[in-house]
């Protein structure tokens, strides 16, 4: 086995290698592959900024966080801003795999550092490790780069992973596995979010975890004790029953434009995933929808659609809505649900991609999430719910969030004694 563990070490360094060599032509196919890019060659300069603080604050430590993308760093923020008050004198890196939570995130205030990950070859691994040197990394969700991981390791750094979920299917599990399994129990410890990563995790002999839960719902609890109001939606919804759509997509756009003309009594917020000009300027036409930029000149009272043209309102959005309707699961995976679910209304989504999503099924077992195949079933699941059900989804929903809370809690305790 010690034979395919080093042809498998030898395979992802000899792919990862060419893959960094060959960075600079990524640029060519799309813009989120440019950001990447132009992420990539910033990250230099993230590091002499760090080198910078250290020299000035010799007696001062870092702690790591490292997000793939936007809905982990909605994972690690709990972690990462409960950590920060009460540890005001550590420096905080804040790092992203993807665009799309850098771009959004890039100006983040209470990370001192925020930078893309390198790419995960041997050399980018130890001279970044080494200069950060943190004293902490906190990894979210599913993030394993072996050469970074194992660079930590060599550094003396303390690597936990929170929100952890693990599948049967990943190399870890697998008799030719050995090669990330070591990368695996470079870890000190993970905090996963359920028995069946747990059950895996035994299967292997891996004893330092514990079942915490998933980070996401102490931060929806938090927006909700913290939520305001987003200006203008109130005039717009004008005491009429309010659909919030979240992070909707073309697939989703689909179902959802009959559904809105065939139910012109109900206000409509829509939060597209991404803000393509061209896209929401076609649906906006289709629906004689006003965009959210425009509200300050057109008569909202008189409009049935919203189109939410701009970032990060999408949380509190949902305290407008009696009902959801969360994108991403007729094509590449469901969205952020909890962000609706903590409002206690019920919840609809696509009938493809949301068996990952433990959250997700655990809210349809309990009748008040909806996966819709086509506008038919959608339609029938809407009509299906009647005051009284409604009123048992507010208690029910609100019930299961905060039986879910605490992972923040758990977590904090154990980096206090590190």
């Amino acid at each position: 086995m010690k034979i395919i563990d080093t042809l498998i070490g030898f395979g992802y360094n000899l792919f990862i290698y060419l893959i960094s060599r060959l960075i600079g032509l990524a640029k060519f196919f799309g813009p989120k592959a440019k950001l990447f890019v132009e992420g990539q060659r910033e990250i230099p300069s993230v590091l002499a900024n760090i080198k910078i603080w250290k020299e000035q604050n010799p007696d001062k430590q870092i702690i790591w966080f490292h997000c793939a993308s936007l809905g982990e760093f909605e994972q690690g923020r709990p972690v990462l801003e409960v950590f920060k008050s009460q540890n005001p004198e550590f420096g905080v890196l804040l790092t992203f795999f993807s665009p799309s939570g850098y771009e959004i995130r890039k100006n983040y205030p209470l990370a001192d550092f925020i930078c893309y990950l390198p790419i995960d070859t041997k050399v980018n691994a130890k001279d970044f490790v080494e200069l950060v040197n943190p004293n902490i990394a906190v990894f979210v969700k599913y993030e394993f780069w072996p050469n970074i991981i194992k660079a930590l390791q060599s550094n003396s750094t303390k690597l936990i992973g929170i929100s952890v979920i693990l599948r049967e299917s990943q190399s870890f599990f697998k008799p030719w596995g050995g090669y990330f399994r070591e990368v695996l129990f470079s870890f000190e410890y993970l905090f996963v979010q359920n028995q069946s990563t747990s059950n895996l995790l035994e299967s292997i002999a891996y004893k330092n975890h514990t079942v915490a839960g998933d980070t996401r719902f102490d931060r929806v609890l938090d927006t909700l004790s913290k939520i305001q109001p987003v200006a203008g939606i109130a005039d717009f919804v004008a005491e009429k029953q309010v659909f919030v759509v979240g992070s909707a997509w073309a697939e989703d756009m689909q179902v959802l434009i009959p559904f809105a003309l065939d139910h012109p009594h109900i206000k409509f917020i829509i939060a597209p995933h991404e803000l393509h000009e061209t896209q929401i300027n076609g649906w906006a036409k289709e629906l004689n929808a006003i965009k959210y930029s425009d509200y300050k000149t057109v008569a909202l009272p008189d409009t049935q659609v919203l189109i939410i043209d701009s970032i990060g309102l999408l949380s509190s959005l949902y305290q407008y809505a009696h009902y959801a309707f969360v994108g991403g699961s007729f094509g590449k995976g469901l969205h952020n649900i909890l962000e609706a679910a903590v409002f206690g209304v019920p919840i609809f989504f696509g009938d493809k991609r949301f068996d990952k999503f433990e959250e997700a099924k655990n809210l349809i077992s309990r009748n008040v999430a909806f996966p819709v195949k086509n506008i038919s079933s959608f339609k029938e699941a809407f009509d299906s719910l009647d005051a009284k059900r409604l009123n048992e989804i507010i208690t029910e929903t609100e019930d299961y969030v905060k039986s879910q809370s605490g992972a923040t809690e758990t977590i904090i305790k154990f980096l206090a004694k590190i």
